[in-house]
């Protein structure tokens, strides 16, 4: 008998069938899939944000601290235009970015380098065949730390770093990865300069593992009984939440018909407004 097949995932990949089983057939399974609406601004932040901190630390370190303007260029050279409201919009929200970057970078100690900065991690299961990219790994002392950045709500605190899923399995993978313990998580919220963390144990990752391997199960059991004729809004059904607005089908999904509607740039208004 031949053994079963991996399932080759990723920690977003888990995500989005945990929202919603449908954006999940949107996005993996039908092809070609819906058409999506138009770009979200926030997502262009946090994109821009991400690249930007990325090749700061490809800078040499006697720079970083010590060149005026290193960032600005950075993050214009980065910098995603997609989804605001008008020029005057995209120039505060750039403005406000820049000060999180630029008071993120000078509270880090300048000798500090991470161990990895956006690498792929990765691990296999009985079940899985599981990668993620992280945004950061640092090393203290004998261990690692998952660093994950954050550009979106405030309020972030410790119990959203011990329930994440993808840090969990980021720290999972790492350990595996790299053959070195790897325990703590920590979410980097920028806008506010807080920092949210949680110290794993192998128990609780792998409550998480396992949670992830009976996620997978659930999919595998909807795209088979979307193999065997099972309609596909029953084997992937709609779970209307309130993200719906949010999503990317929200036009073409009847779930999403009630829900509010929401602007491409309103993720911003917040940060713009100075």
């Amino acid at each position: 008998m031949m053994p079963e097949r991996l399932f080759v995932c990723t920690p977003s990949k888990l995500a989005a069938f945990a929202d919603c089983p449908r954006k999940y057939r949107h996005s993996y399974i039908d092809r070609p899939p819906p058409a999506k609406g138009p770009a979200w601004a926030h997502n262009s932040v946090g994109a821009s944000v991400h690249t930007a901190l990325r090749n700061w630390w490809d800078v040499a370190p006697e720079r970083r601290h010590s060149e005026p303007g290193v960032m600005g260029r950075l993050l214009r050279a980065t910098w995603v235009r997609e989804g605001y409201r008008d020029e005057e919009q995209e120039r505060a929200v750039f403005r406000r970015a820049l000060g999180w970057l630029e008071t993120y970078v000078g509270s880090l100690d300048p000798e500090f380098e991470p161990v990895a900065v956006e690498r792929t991690v990765a691990a296999k299961t009985t079940v899985l065949a599981l990668s993620g990219r992280t945004d950061r790994i640092d090393r203290r002392g004998d261990e690692l730390v998952i660093v994950d950045y954050k550009t979106g709500r405030a309020g972030l605190d410790q119990d959203d770093a011990r329930g994440s899923q993808a840090l969990a399995l980021y720290a999972f993978a790492a350990e595996r990865t790299f053959r070195r313990a790897c325990r703590r998580v920590e979410l980097h919220h920028l806008p506010t300069g807080t920092v949210a963390a949680h110290e794993h144990t192998e128990e609780s990752l792998r409550r998480q593992v396992t949670r992830a391997e009976a996620a997978a199960r659930d999919i595998v059991a909807a795209e088979r009984a979307l193999a065997e004729g099972v309609p596909a809004d029953e084997a992937f059904p709609t779970r209307p939440s309130r993200f719906c607005g949010w999503c990317d089908f929200r036009r073409s999904c009847p779930g999403g018909v009630g829900a509010p509607v929401h602007e491409a740039w309103a993720g911003v208004l917040e940060f713009g407004s100075a």
